[in-house]
């Protein structure tokens, strides 16, 4: 079943200069897609107006089935949760267990449930410990991390990440990534679309929409999208660093498998010799 399904959608800010044209594609659900491109692409004005934050000019938007409008918009945005480039952005609370409250309260939760769901999606990502936190004592990776809890304690069906890993490090990059390979393992009805400049993090969903001048000029799964390197660079992109090695040893013919897993990569080179 489609989760998302998007239909020939275009947006201007100024209703003279296109942010998006005629942009259709559909999610499926339990699925990541992965949207990227260049800064000024139209990435993250997709985002918000896939959860109703901006009003789209034309075209039409569906969310499980419910087509997005004023009569729908709190259902849709019910089942929806966006996390954003910058967690300190996000963060209402003065510690961390206030912060993952906060979506709660507004909901109404009782407040003994409301400290279970807490501490359940706080030990789901690693910060059960932190609970009591300031969250200007985290780390970046820490923060979003927190941010994540806040949004899974919601019980979403769609998790949209808009940049979520771009402010990191290498190392808070690399522990979001495995967070989202660890909800799908454990929900595999979670559909979640990646908003991304990265191509390393986009090379792990399931789908890849490149969108360059806010049009769609290529998708499909991220090995037949990244492989095409003359195109990649017509629109400002890489390859992801696991293609571009099997690419350049292919050229003094050694194949390797592709695989994100690079203790797969070095196998198959050291078998090779």
């Amino acid at each position: 079943m489609d989760e998302i399904v998007v239909k020939n959608l275009s947006f201007s800010y100024d209703k003279s200069h296109p942010v998006l044209s005629d942009v259709s594609f559909v999610v499926p659900r339990g699925s990541h897609i992965s949207i990227v491109g260049h800064n000024g692409s139209g990435k993250s004005t997709l985002a918000k107006l896939l959860i109703g934050l901006l009003e789209r000019d034309g075209g039409d938007i569906f969310i499980n089935d419910l087509p997005l409008n004023e009569k729908t918009i709190n259902e849709i945005r019910s089942m929806m949760c966006l996390v954003f480039q910058n967690p300190d952005n996000q963060f209402i609370g003065s510690t961390v267990e206030d912060d993952i409250a906060f979506g709660l309260e507004n909901r109404q939760i009782p407040h003994s449930e409301m400290k279970r769901i807490i501490a359940t999606f706080a030990d789901e990502v690693g910060m059960g410990k932190y609970l009591n936190k300031e969250p200007s004592m985290l780390s970046g990776g820490q923060k979003q991390r927190v941010a994540i809890a806040g949004a899974l304690a919601l019980s979403p069906k769609i998790i949209i990440f808009d940049e979520a890993t771009s402010m990191l490090d290498p190392n808070g990059k690399l522990e979001i990534i495995n967070i989202i390979k660890k909800m799908r393992e454990q929900n595999p009805e979670l559909t979640i679309i990646s908003i991304t400049h990265d191509i390393e993090e986009a090379f792990l969903s399931d789908e890849v929409i490149v969108l360059s001048q806010g049009k769609i000029v290529l998708s499909g799964r991220p090995n037949e999208v990244f492989s095409k390197r003359e195109v990649l660079s017509k629109y400002r992109l890489d390859m992801p660093f696991i293609l571009d090695l099997k690419a350049q040893l292919n050229t003094i013919d050694i194949s390797i498998p592709i695989s994100e897993d690079i203790d797969q990569v070095v196998e198959a080179i050291c078998q090779s010799k």
